[in-house]
């Protein structure tokens, strides 16, 4: 790979330091605090590092997202659905339309890619 096709580059994404973007807006029972930062963006499509503090939440995708977990763990359950474990090293994607809760269990890193 040449650095002429590199577009991003965040090294450490497991300790690299965060920004404050304030209470999660999904939060279901009390305040969790995100921190994160974005590495790349192109209009609504970006990718970055995004934690949050233990705590439920309701999400329902109005885009699709990839995850990578960096620490933490957390149970998601869509609609109608059973619940899911995921913890450091779990993949996921949640398409567009997905709706449901995710429970962090303890407090959680990630690393997102909206498409």
């Amino acid at each position: 790979m040449t650095n002429a096709i590199l577009t991003a580059l965040l090294p450490g994404a497991d300790t690299a330091d965060l920004e404050d973007w304030g209470p999660l807006d999904e939060a279901t029972d009390g305040p969790m605090a995100v921190h994160g930062v974005e590495v790349w963006a192109d209009g609504d499509r970006s990718a970055g590092i995004w934690q949050c503090s233990p705590g439920p939440s309701f999400w329902r995708q109005d885009e699709n997202e990839m995850i990578y977990v960096l620490s933490g763990r957390m149970t998601v359950t869509p609609e109608g659905g059973e619940p899911l474990d995921l913890g450091a090293g779990d993949i996921a994607v949640f398409p567009v339309g997905w709706a449901g809760t995710w429970v962090i269990h303890e407090t959680l890193r990630k690393v997102y890619v909206l498409f």
